[in-house]
């Protein structure tokens, strides 16, 4: 019972919604229940509903009570009974039912036949208002980094998993798992006397894990919805850095280092359609003598959903001085799903720089022939005036990891304030020269 009502209380999901006035009172304010996966694991769920007329709007959220992360959703209906609100930009909606003052409902794929998880059912109950979940006393302290040895796919030997304490008088710490590829998204929860139990429920759905201080002083992170049933799987082992290292354990890989160039001193290519046919080329006239970041990404990606405000902040900062930026997406090949998850995908961020269309995800390697080890979603490479990559960065370090984050934001923007300083080649008439 102790853990369920750590898990009941500790997502803090909000879906604002602006109602026909007749229908206002009995849906506004704030809802909370649990979401289940795997038709046995719990995950807490938390809607607020708010607005008048016309005006619906949604976001989930997630955090404390008195400063939660936004997800905003593209849409949203109420029809006095019926709800649905969609996030377009992940191809996934939320869909219940209000009857007898309970929000029943699920969230899943747009396209019933998409090839993505099937939806999944939640429950909800109205509340007085959002608030801070129950903490059990004497919490440990976890704030910091910490390192966790592994053998991915990817070829890492470690993640780093990363906790923040509390701020204010809230009990809610926020972790994030940092992997080559990118974070989990921040995870938040509180101590239960045994445990942390952390967890979120965004656009991208739900994640769930307990993190157990061990008496060696390391920590035992299980993921609470590896199993569709029986106890948690995938246990973590993890180690503050300079435990790790005494274990002769490998630090997580440099993000700089995890792709390469098989020939750095050729000049980087690329050649792909626009949504609309027309073909983008490195040796077109707009790219001749600039600085360009050649960023690989998918709309099914959540990291690159995390990096796709950056690019936009940074083509806004840099473009006039003589920075471009070029997405190139590779969709899972779903043809019913792919192309209006891409186009609401860049309308949500707002980009205004060329979306390439590069093929599908296992189509990367042969795509770009030049990359070598290139398996990160995103990849962004740095070209600099002269046709060059400078720098190729695997995965994103999004706000879910707020000290990477900030660290990448400044590396990087140091990094495109470099390039731009340096002068473009006489001779230079496209990045293929």
């Amino acid at each position: 019972m102790k853990r369920f009502a750590s898990l009941l209380a500790l997502s803090f999901s909000v879906l604002s919604i602006t109602l026909p006035v007749s229908a206002q009172t009995a849906i506004t304010g704030v809802w909370q229940g649990v979401a289940t996966v795997h038709d046995i694991q719990k995950v807490p769920l938390t809607i607020s509903i708010s607005g008048s007329g016309s005006n619906l709007k949604a976001a989930f959220l997630n955090g404390p009570a008195s400063h939660p992360d936004q997800v905003p959703a593209s849409s949203v209906s109420f029809d006095g009974t019926h709800l649905v609100a969609t996030f377009d930009y992940f191809a996934r909606k939320l869909d219940a039912t209000l009857t007898a003052g309970a929000l029943t409902g699920t969230y899943g794929p747009i396209n019933p036949t998409a090839k993505t998880a099937p939806p999944t059912p939640f429950t909800l109950s109205h509340v007085a208002k959002l608030a801070d979940p129950a903490a059990s006393p004497n919490a440990p302290d976890i704030s910091g980094s910490w390192e966790i040895a592994t053998k991915s796919a990817k070829g890492e030997s470690a993640w780093e998993f990363r906790a923040d304490p509390p701020t204010g008088k809230s009990p809610v710490i926020k972790t994030v798992i940092q992997r080559i590829d990118g974070d989990t998204g921040g995870l938040w929860g509180t101590w239960n006397g045994t445990s942390y139990v952390v967890g979120h429920f965004t656009a991208a759905g739900p994640a769930l894990y307990s993190v157990t201080p061990q008496p060696d002083g390391t920590l035992l992170i299980s993921s609470l919805l590896g199993s569709p049933h029986g106890p948690p799987q995938n246990a973590l082992i993890a180690r503050r850095p300079a435990e790790a290292r005494k274990e002769n354990l490998a630090a997580p890989t440099d993000p700089t280092q995890q792709t390469a160039l098989k020939e750095p001193s050729a000049p980087f290519t690329f050649s792909f359609p626009d949504l609309s046919g027309k073909t983008v080329s490195s040796t077109d006239p707009e790219f001749r003598g600039k600085v360009v970041i050649v960023a690989i990404g998918g709309s099914w990606c959540p990291n690159c959903h995390d990096e796709a405000p950056f690019l936009v902040s940074l083509y806004k900062k840099f473009h006039a001085r003589g920075l471009e930026i070029v997405n190139v997406d590779f969709e899972q090949g779903d043809p019913d799903n792919d192309t209006k998850r891409l186009n609401a995908f860049i309308a949500h961020y707002g980009i205004t720089y060329p979306v390439l269309v590069g093929g599908t995800t296992d189509q990367l390697a042969d795509k770009f022939p030049q990359a070598v080890n290139l398996n990160c979603w995103p990849t962004s490479f740095f070209v600099g005036r002269d046709g060059l990559v400078k720098e190729i960065h695997a995965g994103f370090a999004g706000p879910g990891n707020t000290a990477g984050h900030e660290e990448l934001e400044r590396d990087v923007t140091a990094l495109i304030e470099k390039l731009l300083a340096q002068p473009a080649p006489i001779q230079s008439a496209s990045l293929n020269d």
